[in-house]
């Protein structure tokens, strides 16, 4: 298996082969549905999956111009996606952006949470300003969307939720980002406690844990931050923390998400579905 990303649009190429359809009828929000660079992060993977699965997928972004490739992807395979500019920090976008998707599609089944990014730095070193900032793009943005959301759901008496975390908030990864530990932390007990809050009403609730992978957000950001746009370096180091000896990328992020989104979890809340390659199980 290629451990890099394709860089570059192949619109013909599919995520999986075979089976489509585990979706279908469906009414898709996917909050971060672009990407900072060309290739597989886990919103684009998760919005072009999903089409391919035959739901209806209502993307949105800060950003329009992030959600060019998704659309593009999934042009290329018939599938149905609408984007819309929304900003997850801000509950009147964000409320905004639900209304519109329910003015068009009349329900939302799956919401997913994808809006997200580390900033380096311990209580010391880290600006009270960038704290915060952190806070509202990882947590205050889960807690918007689900806001919004969970009314329709409650009304439709079904839903599934799937909020995107990190291994950071579970673990030491390599470097200290404390905001973003603790902010992927919380995504985690919130999940919980949604489940269980909404199961009677027939919603489902529960966080994937992506590790450390190669999405475009490695190249564009991280490698700036970590090893002075030494990609290559960066790539070595984060692969040495994972037993496989490859790195994911946005598709394996998708494909659990796939699984949380289907009947297939029906029975499944309240839980952590985590992708990082075995790195969270290491004990050195």
């Amino acid at each position: 298996m290629n451990p890099s990303h394709p860089v570059g649009i192949d619109a013909s190429a599919r995520l999986i082969p075979g089976d489509q359809g585990r979706l279908a009828g469906k009414v898709v929000y996917v909050s971060g549905a672009g990407s900072v660079g060309p290739g597989w992060g886990n919103g684009r993977a998760i919005s072009v999956l999903f089409a391919q699965e035959g739901a209806t997928v209502f993307g949105v972004d800060r950003d329009l111009g992030r959600m060019d490739e998704t659309v593009q992807r999934i042009a290329a395979l018939g599938g149905r996606f609408t984007p819309a500019a929304s900003d997850a920090t801000d509950s009147a976008s964000i409320a905004a952006s639900v209304t519109e998707c329910i003015a068009r599609f009349g329900r939302i089944d799956v919401l997913v949470n994808n809006v997200g990014g580390s900033a380096r730095g311990g209580p010391i070193e880290m600006d009270e300003a960038v704290w915060d900032s952190q806070i509202d793009q990882n947590l205050k943005s889960v807690f918007l969307t689900c806001k919004h959301v969970l009314p329709q759901m409650l009304a439709q008496g079904s839903g599934s939720i799937i909020n995107l975390s990190s291994t950071s908030g579970t673990r030491w990864t390599g470097s200290a980002q404390i905001a973003y530990a603790a902010t992927k932390a919380g995504v985690i007990q919130l999940s919980r406690v949604l489940a269980v809050q909404y199961a009677k009403q027939g919603i489902r609730v529960n966080s994937i844990v992506p590790g450390q992978l190669h999405t475009p957000m490695v190249e564009v950001r991280l490698a700036g931050q970590r090893t002075g746009g030494d990609v290559d370096e960066l790539l070595r180091q984060r692969q040495s923390r994972i037993p496989l000896p490859f790195m994911g990328d946005g598709r394996d992020t998708a494909h659990a998400a796939l699984y949380l989104a289907s009947e297939e979890s029906r029975f499944v809340t309240g839980t952590e579905l985590v992708i990082d390659g075995g790195m969270s199980v290491r004990c050195d």
